[in-house]
């Protein structure tokens, strides 16, 4: 079992940045990859982005190439989604989540999310 929190969602004004961290704990951290999705209102789940276990492999989904970065450490059991030049279309749902594998999908754990609202 993984057991995963997430922190530093809040309020933004469009342009802006927010971390978001998420704290993984139950299994050895560096034996599965992690990914950050979203949800907005009234849609469906979205990739956001994804790591392998060391960190040597990223993947982003097409909205927010270029502008978020996903990182990790390992000796933190922690992961993390640097959004920069946020836009009022980022505010939603951001979930953690936990591959069987070191190295994506599929998703065996979710965290419970934290909201990111941007401003315009």
């Amino acid at each position: 079992q993984v057991q995963l929190a997430e922190s530093g969602g809040g309020l933004a004004q469009a342009g802006g940045s927010l971390r978001l961290s998420c704290a993984a704990s139950g299994r050895t951290f560096s034996g599965y990859a992690m990914g950050w999705f979203r949800q907005a209102p009234g849609k469906e789940r979205e990739f956001v982005a994804d790591i392998n276990w060391n960190g040597g492999r990223t993947g982003y989904g097409d909205s927010v190439k270029g502008r978020f970065t996903i990182s990790r450490d390992n000796a933190k059991n922690t992961v993390y989604l640097q959004m920069n030049s946020l836009q009022p279309e980022d505010t939603a749902v951001y979930y953690c989540a936990a591959a069987s594998n070191m190295w994506g999908g599929p998703w065996a754990y979710w965290g419970q999310g934290t909201q990111v609202t941007v401003s315009s």
